[in-house]
């Protein structure tokens, strides 16, 4: 009875983590279409913002975008004058990627956009107490943590 219940409550966990990933997958679609991007290459953008330059492959473990389809939002990106692409000096085969200031001007105008998924989240954050706020990130990152550690016990790539 007791492990029935402990499995009720890891399917109810799951259940309640799908739900909010599909409706973010909702919200990430319509934004990155209204805005001319595909979700891959959004999540490329929004992935860089937070380093200003990376490598490709390093867009790609964080992505976990298949590299055909990394490549081929990469260049879109470069060709939309939305990313700059260069090889690295000394290792022809690395690629590092660094966002323009067109990338970032387009990142700003999504983000302050109504109806796209920053300003949904903000609205729905607006929702929750200071103190739900900070629990439910406290929460996120022991769970993330946790999963974490377990992909690495079982030799997977990580973050």
């Amino acid at each position: 009875m007791e492990n029935e219940k402990q499995l009720m409550r890891s399917v109810q966990l799951l259940r309640s983590f799908w739900n909010v990933q599909k409706n973010i997958m909702r919200f990430v679609q319509k934004t990155a279409a209204e805005n001319g991007l595909t979700v891959p290459q959004y999540s490329i953008l929004m992935t860089i913002t937070l380093y200003k330059e990376t490598s490709q492959k390093n867009v790609g473990e964080k992505t976990f975008l298949p590299k055909s389809t990394l490549s081929q939002a990469v260049d879109g990106l470069v060709r939309g004058g939305m990313l700059h692409r260069e090889h690295v000096e000394g290792n022809r085969r690395e690629i590092q990627l660094s966002i323009t200031d067109k990338g970032e001007n387009l990142l700003k105008t999504i983000h302050f956009h109504e109806g796209s998924i920053h300003q949904i989240f903000q609205t729905a954050i607006e929702m929750l107490s200071e103190e739900q706020f900070e629990e439910l990130l406290k929460t996120h990152l022991q769970i993330t943590n946790f999963l974490e550690a377990r992909a690495t016990e079982q030799g997977e790539c990580t973050k």
